[in-house]
């Protein structure tokens, strides 16, 4: 793991925003991920989940009005990132049409995600803000059909930090989820088993927040069970430390975070 300066004080985590999209497969639960470019500055080259920094645009005064009713909370700009940047890489909107929002959970159709594609060129270009496309399509974000997971701050001593918020939500039935080949190069549906022994193999790399994250999801079999429990934990706050017992240091977590395998012995 790379250290910073000693004498320097430690760099200020980015807030950033993650999802992990799933739905039930025919192997049991199914998360979808991608691989980063490995031109990308953090985790080249790995399986991880959509998601990314906070945007300014995540905060606009204007959100208040595209919410769902009574929604908002200090996690709202979070849960708003969140549905950008899965709807930037991967072409999933949880949204829904205005006029139904109030009376059902269900999302806008994949006809209309796919009628946006122009949109979500503009937005990855920066040259429309999100927002712009649910007030001229008259949608209304469904940020409140996202769960929170997890939390995570990368430790002081690594100079490029981020403190990410974890979420989980269903995933459309009908939505084509597919990686922009631009930030990701490659996607997947892959069970969290199978992504863990993929991982353990070599064959993939995933970096430790991640394959955490992984095992913590591999304790359910299908959504609903996922959602339902998941809505009852409490999330703590995970900044992993670096603990040297002899000549080997162990990457540690907090025992009461909900994870298994707490420590992972560093090579």
């Amino acid at each position: 793991m790379p250290k910073t300066d000693s004498k320097k004080p430690p760099v200020t985590p980015v807030n950033a925003a993650t999802i992990m999209l799933i739905r039930d497969g025919e192997q049991g639960l199914e998360v979808f991920m991608v691989v980063r470019h490995h031109q990308i500055d953090f985790a080249s080259g790995a399986l991880v989940f959509p998601g990314g920094k906070v945007d300014e645009q995540d905060a606009h005064s204007d959100w208040d009005n595209y919410l769902p009713a009574n929604s908002k909370d200090e996690l709202s700009v979070l849960r708003i990132a969140a549905i950008r940047e899965s709807f930037e890489e991967c072409g999933v909107l949880l949204a829904q049409n205005a006029d139904t929002a109030l009376n059902t959970k269900t999302m806008v159709s994949a006809e209309l995600v796919a009628s946006l594609s122009n949109e979500r060129d503009q937005l990855n270009a920066k040259k429309l803000q999100f927002i712009d496309i649910l007030k001229s399509n008259d949608l209304r974000l469904a940020s409140d059909q996202l769960v929170y997971f997890a939390h995570w701050i990368t430790p002081p001593m690594v100079p490029k930090r981020f403190d990410t918020h974890f979420f989980i939500a269903a995933t459309p039935a009908d939505h084509n989820l597919l990686h922009d080949g631009h930030e990701s190069v490659d996607s997947i549906w892959i069970t969290p088993q199978q992504a863990i022994l993929d991982a353990s193999s070599g064959s993939r790399t995933v970096i430790f927040p991640t394959l955490k994250n992984l095992e913590k999801l591999s304790r359910f079999n299908t959504v609903e069970e996922a959602l339902t429990t998941t809505n009852t934990e409490t999330v703590v706050t995970v900044t992993p430390r670096i603990e040297k017992r002899g000549d080997d240091n162990f990457l540690c977590i907090p025992e009461n975070a909900g994870y298994t395998n707490c420590e992972l012995k560093m090579q």
